[in-house]
Order: C-alpha cells, then structure tokens, then sequence
C-alpha cells in the first residue's frame, strides 16, 4: 500500500477497530483511514506495527495506554485541535472497549472535535454471536476483577438476571472463574465459553454450566476467553 497515494483525512479522532485474530478481518475502510491520518495512537507499538506493517502502513505511532492515558488524551486533542486526524487502535478489537481509549473521547467531546468510529471486530459481539444465548438484550462487563472474592461478589449479583451476561476472563483465571460460576450459579445454568476466536484454535462450547467446564478443562486454557451467561430461566 502506497502511503503517498491517500487523501488525508478531515481532521478528528478517528476509532479503527482491528483484528481481533485473523489479520483478513480488517475492514477496507479501516486500512483507507490508517493509510490517510496524520498519526496513530495505539496501545502497544510493537503489536500495532505488526499489523500496519503487513498492512503496508508506516505512519507515526503514539503510545497509548493505561499508565499513560490522562496526561496524553490532552496532547492528542490538542494535535486535532490544530489540524491533525489521530486514528486511535487498541492491541485487537474496538477502541475504548476494555481497552484505553475513553478519555481521549471524552475529551474530544467536550471540545466539540470530530469523532468518527471505523467499525469492525469485536471478541465481545463475535462470541454473542456464535453462543446461542439470547441476544437481544445483554449486558457487557469487561474483565472481573483478579481476586475470588470480587468474583464471587459480582456471581451472587446475578443469580436471577434476565439478560446475558458477555464476561472477558484470562487464561490465568478462566478455570477458577468457571468453578466459581459452577458454585454459585449451579450447575443446570446455560453459559457459552469462546476461546480464541477467528484464531486458528478457536473454540465455543454452549451448553450446561457443568458440561461446559468440563470441556474446556480437557483442553488448553491458552488464549483469550469471553464467557457468556444465559438469564435463570433460559433453555436450549
């Protein structure tokens, strides 16, 4: 991809969702944006650059990040401010979405800046999507926090819930989770456990909470996870 080639865009931050595993889901319009900003904020520089370069995109990286956040969401509305089109990317995924990224909107939005969400992947809708589980109405939590007893704090608040519950959990944790689930939940409920998805061992087991543990305890518990929690009175 020739660099050279593209219009600039009007300036504004602009959300770029990437891949979240398979580089082929990158979207058209997303790799039109990167090639056309001025500079990219991303979470990690190291793993963006994989993804530009197979991209053929060499644009100016910012980092951006938890640690570093607040005091560069200023910076980077300032630049936009003057002039400039930031595309913002996380490691994988949407922007802003249990990632880095809100401050910067937030930001951008209280001073009147364009903000243009580029949509694509999401692990959070993909594994929704392929669980089974109802769909209509849902609510996302994000990572649970490390210690057993938040977890356990967080299971007992949704015993009776109506809506799915879509939780991020890493493979350090998964099996603990799942036991703790198990405990508190019982062992008839419905859940979905995605691991790797769109990745060359992705995996979706849907089914009864115990059936479910027990197959993804006889497998690898390497990669990223997405578990996904069916209301009380749902059935297959």
């Amino acid at each position: 991809m020739d660099t050279g080639d593209s219009p600039q865009v009007a300036a504004g931050l602009y959300l770029v969702a990437t891949p979240i595993g398979n580089l082929g889901d990158i979207s058209r319009r997303a790799s039109e944006i990167l090639n056309s900003c001025n500079r990219i904020a991303c979470e990690d520089t190291r793993i963006s650059g994989k993804l530009l370069n197979h991209l053929g995109i060499h644009k100016p990286l910012i980092a951006y990040h938890e640690h570093n956040e607040q005091k560069i969401a200023k910076k980077l509305a300032d630049s936009i401010e003057e002039g400039e089109s930031i595309a913002l990317i996380s490691d994988a995924g949407t922007p802003t979405i249990s990632d880095p990224g809100f401050r910067v909107v937030r930001e951008c939005h209280r001073r009147g800046l364009r903000i243009s969400p580029i949509p694509g992947p999401s692990a959070a809708l993909a594994a929704l999507s392929a669980s089974g589980l109802p769909s209509d109405s849902f609510t996302f939590v994000g990572f649970l926090p490390p210690k057993s007893a938040a977890r356990k704090k967080y299971l007992n608040t949704i015993t009776s819930v109506s809506t799915s519950q879509i939780v991020f959990e890493s493979n350090h944790r998964i099996l603990k989770f799942l036991k703790e689930l198990l405990e508190i939940l019982g062992p008839n409920r419905i859940i979905s456990v995605a691991r790797e998805i769109t990745k060359l061992h992705e995996s979706i087991f849907t089914g009864r909470a115990d059936a479910v543990v027990q197959a993804v305890q006889s497998r690898s518990q390497k990669g990223e996870f997405v578990v996904i929690i069916a209301p009380q009175t749902f059935e297959l």
